[in-house]
């Protein structure tokens, strides 16, 4: 799966819209982009979701390189913009090491390279991600047309805390390394956005209410910015509870709420240091009593110094 800023990779077309107008009359008072890598990110579902500074990059560029060729050439199509000739490359995850370097020969060259994702905006998921490093490395300019992005989107909808968030990508498909991956995430206090397939996002939704709390609000955002686009907000024990239609359709983005530090919370991680601050002050000094509690627990030293010199008095 080629993730991205969309999903699953989803071309602009559930709301194709008319044709912008041709070419030379789209682009007036354009010019050639600047040498160097331009990133210019593409519509998630509708097709007139992509800036007016994209299209002239698109229009005007010297080198046109896609992660799909086919839906780059739709987009192109649907705003009116040709080829002119250009070379339009296919770069993917399958191809980048034998593509790179032409690419770079052409910035070598001074020309102008605009680099499109198959939707949403490049870097996030998506493989231009190695070619932006490589093109960085060489001293080569690298520029970017903001637009679409599924993780932006996902959180504007979700109703959920946007003032910290951390996108976390795609679960691992094996047991071990996704139990491995969500134990990273669970108590981090910022709303988590993810990406996952919808033929397993019944399983990571139970997986999630198990182990973070059935209580913990999330959102299931579907097909954004589509003909279809659905959001169910609730917890995860409700979501996760919520199989009667079977498997969702389409590309899905789960938005996660932060990790809370609850009263309670504090209570058991109190609860839990003097417990350990015993059983190792049974054998050890209290200095290292309370380096191996503080580097087990994570707590701050001072505190937990604190409680072993309050358990030593008692």
């Amino acid at each position: 799966m080629t993730g991205k800023n969309s999903p699953a990779g989803a071309p602009a077309r559930d709301r194709a819209p008319e044709r912008t107008g041709p070419g030379p009359e789209r682009t007036a008072g354009a010019r050639t982009p600047a040498p160097g890598l331009h990133l210019v990110a593409t519509p998630i579902g509708a097709a007139r979701d992509i800036t007016l500074r994209a299209l002239d990059i698109l229009a005007e560029a010297e080198v046109l390189a896609a992660e799909d060729t086919r839906s780059l050439r739709r987009l192109l199509d649907l705003h009116g913009i040709a080829l002119r000739g250009r070379p339009l490359l296919a770069y993917h995850d399958h191809n980048g090491p034998a593509m790179r370097p032409r690419l770079m020969a052409a910035l070598d060259a001074g020309q102008s390279v605009a680099y499109a994702p198959e939707a949403g905006t490049p870097l996030v998921a998506d493989p231009g991600y190695q070619l932006a490093r490589e093109a960085i490395a060489a001293g080569h300019r690298v520029h970017a047309a903001p637009g679409p992005s599924a993780v932006l989107t996902a959180l504007c909808l979700s109703g959920l805390p946007s003032d910290r968030f951390l996108f976390a990508g795609f679960p691992p498909s094996q047991p071990g390394a996704r139990a491995r991956f969500l134990a990273e995430l669970r108590d981090i206090p910022a709303t988590i956005v993810m990406f996952e397939s919808p033929k397993r996002v019944n399983r990571i939704l139970g997986e999630l209410a198990k182990d973070w709390g059935e209580e913990r609000e999330a959102a299931i955002c579907r097909e954004l910015t589509k003909r279809f686009e659905e959001v169910r907000r609730g917890t995860l024990g409700a979501l996760a509870g919520d199989r009667a239609a079977g498997d969702p359709k389409g590309e899905i983005v789960l938005v996660i709420d932060r990790a809370r530090d609850t009263a309670q919370t504090r209570a058991d991680a109190a609860a839990q240091m003097q417990e350990a601050l015993q059983e190792a002050m049974q054998t050890m000094t209290l200095k290292e009593a309370v380096a191996k509690v503080a580097a087990q627990t994570g707590l701050p030293r001072r505190q937990v110094y604190q409680a072993a010199l309050a358990l030593g008095r008692d």
